[in-house]
């Protein structure tokens, strides 16, 4: 059994989850990533992708992702064409990794942008970095330099940022600056580690 001392960690887009990650590896944590692990497997799988979607978004033996990711956000079969192909590939890994960390018996953290929209994953305790939609969609714009409208699609895309925030275990609030998410991963640390003794 996978999972038994994992500590989902997820959010919406442009949230900030990556730099909260960073800050629980600094605190000890072993983090498993799961957008790392996809980005493997979706270069792994470049002949399944370019039988899927033509070999155009396929290069050195390696995915494009931006194009692709372009093309299956903007086609919903196509995504699920290819989260079909990648999502149970995704979660045979995760949960390997997951077994060995689990013989530590300690809280380790999987990091899993999509955990609640996948429900693939049985994972008791969840942390949710949370930026409200209107600075969500500022740093998408900003950070990737896409549109108000491909942000708004992307947002579109994952369950709604306050939703998360209700279902979480743990919520990181990231609508200020890095001092406060400094202190709010800190606190979430100690929560975490109080409860395990």
């Amino acid at each position: 059994m996978s999972f038994k001392h994992a500590v989902a960690l997820t959010g919406g887009i442009a949230s900030g989850k990556s730099t909260v990650a960073s800050k629980l590896k600094e605190a000890g944590f072993k983090v498993i990533d799961a957008d790392k692990i996809a980005h493997d497997i979706l270069d792994e799988e470049h002949q399944a992708i370019a039988t899927l979607f033509g070999s155009a978004f396929v290069k050195n033996q390696k995915v494009d992702r931006q194009q692709l990711g372009a093309e299956v956000f903007a086609d919903p079969k196509k995504r699920e064409a290819l989260e079909s192909l990648l999502h149970p590939l995704i979660y045979t890994r995760i949960a390997e990794k997951s077994a060995i960390l689990d013989k530590e018996a300690k809280p380790y953290i999987v990091d899993i942008p999509l955990f609640y929209e996948g429900g693939r994953y049985e994972i008791d305790s969840v942390i949710v970095v949370y930026a409200n939609r209107v600075q969500q969609c500022e740093r998408l714009m900003l950070r990737d330099g896409f549109s108000k409208e491909e942000a708004d699609s992307r947002l579109a895309s994952q369950m709604d940022i306050e939703e998360k925030r209700r279902k979480a275990d743990y919520v990181i609030d990231n609508s200020g600056g890095l001092i406060q998410l400094k202190t709010e991963t800190a606190r979430v640390v100690n929560e975490i580690l109080g409860e395990e003794r």
